[in-house]
């Protein structure tokens, strides 16, 4: 039988999930203010403030002085799904709540500090959540086979260096220890014996057997990994007021090690043949319990495994450009190597295996080892944003910004766990100057999205469907984000 579990590459419990508002598949943008008001067009090109250790760390040797920067991000997401429907493996109609929502607050903190060693060099370091996703849906869910909880969370410590190799043109580099968690779960359809009843059991096999327990067979796999990363970054300022900027964030690789772990099962005829306690009907369908008189099953069988997750590289090129002393405009346009995300592959790596002897089996996900197999089939990504600042009057410049994100799951693999689409972001901002040392950025954004469709199958390894199992349902996500930022100067 197959146990899957949507992957995030991974997800914070800091962000968004099917509830996904804030981030680009579920990479997360929420490490810099200053540059969330111009919908982060600009970003790294803009001298701003001590985050561009994470933006652009050619940049820090553009700051005057040692600084501090300390924010909050503060996400309002939810995703409404109607017209919900589900099958079991045999085929019958699944009963359960067709139309809700699933809703998040979080809040997303982030802080770095940069200072200059010498006039050529400087250094910084940071601390930032670049990647989240989290939803859970009600255990009444009609799609509760397909999904239930889904939550990743990578946290990052990022030291960085900028050298400065003349009056125009800076690199620099960072190294990111990153740490991940995630939480994948779902309820089980043991081939449909839920649904068929009490009364279409105890008609198969001649006797009151049912078992009401098959209907909370709940899965759930968690784990975590460190794992190292890296950035490049190129700042340059070749004409004055025209600066420009490149930065690669690579891909990170992690091997999430933890437990499986699946509630009430049954036990097969088979599994327990010649056994006194249990009476066996057919070796492949469930055996009578003679301490219950019910069908059997497993309280609870946990199994240690494995999910291979790479978080994807980027590459953004910025410009940030001064029109007049009072205004400037900001492009950025980013690519995302979605790609690599293929599938979710959890796997045993248990030397007394449980649930794995019959979920790698022909029938079910036919590969040794293997507990649960989701195809994704990601593809690559662009996302652009054009910005405008405005110095209203000394101290005060106000910022705006819209910025389109494609959506790097196809129509055909969109699921219950992430059902995103292209996103459009329209943002607002200010930066005040409180005084000499101290200044603060506020800003807000709201997210417009497209209806998305969401049509579901169970697959084997080798990506061919199994069962009659399906869900479908059609979804609609909404999204604010308001957040505020400290900066200190030394």
């Amino acid at each position: 039988m197959n146990f899957s579990k949507t992957r995030l590459s991974l997800a914070v419990l800091l962000a968004v999930g099917s509830t996904n508002a804030a981030a680009e598949g579920y990479k997360l943008f929420e490490q810099s203010v200053s540059s969330m008001g111009n919908a982060y067009a600009g970003r790294g090109a803009q001298i701003t403030d001590a985050s561009l250790v994470y933006s652009n760390p050619a940049a820090i040797t553009r700051l005057s002085a040692p600084e501090l920067s300390a924010g909050l991000n503060l996400i309002n997401a939810k995703t409404n799904y109607r017209n919900a429907s589900a099958q079991s493996a045999n085929g019958h109609p699944v009963v359960g709540r067709t139309e809700g929502a699933n809703s998040l607050n979080e809040l997303i903190p982030f802080a770095f500090y940069a200072d200059n060693v010498t006039e050529q060099l400087s250094w910084g370091i940071g601390f930032y959540v670049p990647f989240g996703l989290s939803s859970d849906y009600d255990n009444d869910f009609v799609g509760r086979y397909f999904a239930d909880e889904t939550a990743i969370q990578v946290l990052s410590l990022q030291p960085a260096i900028g050298y400065k190799l003349n009056e125009q043109w800076s690199v620099g580099v960072g190294i990111s220890v990153n740490h991940v968690e995630g939480t994948l779960s779902k309820y089980k359809d043991h081939s449909g014996l839920c649904e068929l009843g009490a009364a279409t059991t105890n008609a198969m096999f001649g006797a009151p057997v049912y078992n009401d327990a098959y209907c909370n067979s709940h899965y759930e796999v968690t784990g975590d990994d460190v794992a190292f990363g890296y950035t490049l970054g190129i700042h340059g300022e070749p004409v004055a007021g025209t600066r420009l900027a490149f930065t690669w964030h690579s891909a990170v690789r992690y091997t999430l090690k933890g437990d499986s772990v699946i509630t009430n099962t049954p036990i097969t005829g088979a599994s327990v043949a010649g056994n006194p306690n249990y009476q066996v009907v057919a070796p492949q369908l469930p055996a009578i319990d003679l301490s219950t008189g019910k069908l059997a099953a497993n309280s609870q069988l946990t199994e240690a495994s494995q999910l291979a997750l790479t978080t994807p590289a980027s590459a953004a090129f910025s410009l940030d450009q001064q029109l007049t002393k009072a205004l400037s405009v900001q492009l950025s346009l980013a690519w995302t190597e979605w790609s690599e995300f293929q599938s979710i592959d959890i796997v045993s790596n248990d030397p007394a295996p449980s649930i794995s002897l019959n979920t790698q089996r022909p029938p079910n996900l036919n590969s040794t080892g293997y507990i649960g197999f989701i195809p994704q089939q990601w593809q690559n990504s662009w996302s652009a944003a054009l910005g405008l600042n405005y110095v209203y009057q000394a101290g005060l410049t106000l910022k705006a910004g819209v910025a389109f994100d494609e959506n790097p799951i196809a129509a055909s693999h969109k699921t219950a766990r992430i059902p995103t689409d292209d996103r459009v972001w329209l943002t607002v901002g200010a930066n005040w100057q409180l005084h000499s040392q101290l200044s603060m950025d506020i800003a807000y954004g709201h997210l417009f999205t497209g209806d998305v469709s969401v049509n579901e199958r169970e697959y084997n390894v080798q990506n061919e469907p199994l069962y009659n199992s399906g869900y479908q349902g059609q979804y609609s996500n909404k999204g604010q984000l308001l957040a505020v930022q400290f900066n200190y100067r030394f």
